[in-house]
């Protein structure tokens, strides 16, 4: 009996790279998944625009400026619930969130560095590369680990590594680390 497609929901904070390359990666046939919800975590992203475009059901789940998670946290899973999803991705997904036990060991976050190192509130975007070309570093990479409650210290999937050039850039290397996430993220998946 064949099996359905992995019904995934996709959680974004920005530009949603990683939703597009899901998108991208379903398309061609390599992935065998459908996007049944996106969720951003504030109006007005380039992620919901990809959604739009792609006819993605999305929505927006704004975390207010306060210590509890919880309400945000709610919404967010709801929304999953309602949309009969298998697996949660976080694709550049900002926000902390508090991981019902029904969804433990279904939500998984893709980190661009190699974790445990780099990583931890704050430390996300070009903020993870300029890190890793401060410390000397001459591989980075990116990381799948399962979501816990709190960032980063999930256990991990997989990693993927690249080089860390000498005259690299936070740009330029987060080029070449987005290029393994391209691959990672649907292996691990």
């Amino acid at each position: 009996m064949p099996q359905s497609p992995i019904k995934l929901a996709v959680l974004v904070s920005g530009g949603g790279t990683t939703l597009q390359n899901l998108i991208d990666e379903i398309a061609a046939g390599r992935l065998d998944a459908e996007i049944s919800v996106v969720i951003a975590s504030k109006p007005g992203v380039k992620g919901i625009e990809r959604a739009h475009a792609a006819k993605l059901m999305n929505f927006v789940v704004e975390r207010k400026e306060t210590p509890d998670r919880a309400p945000s946290s709610k919404q967010v899973f709801g929304l999953c619930d309602d949309a009969g999803v298998d697996l949660v991705c976080l694709g550049g997904w900002l926000c902390l969130l508090d991981i019902p036990q029904r969804y433990a060991g279904r939500v998984l976050n893709i980190h661009p560095a190699l974790l445990p190192s780099f990583g931890g509130k704050g430390m996300y975007g070009a903020r993870v590369h300029k890190a890793v070309l401060d410390h000397g570093c001459k591989v980075s990479g990116c990381t799948v680990h399962f979501v816990d409650n709190t960032y980063d210290t999930g256990p991990i999937i997989l990693q993927r590594t690249c080089v860390v050039a000498e005259d690299d850039r936070p740009e330029t290397l987060a080029h070449r680390v987005f290029e393994q996430e391209k691959l990672a993220y649907p292996e691990a998946i």
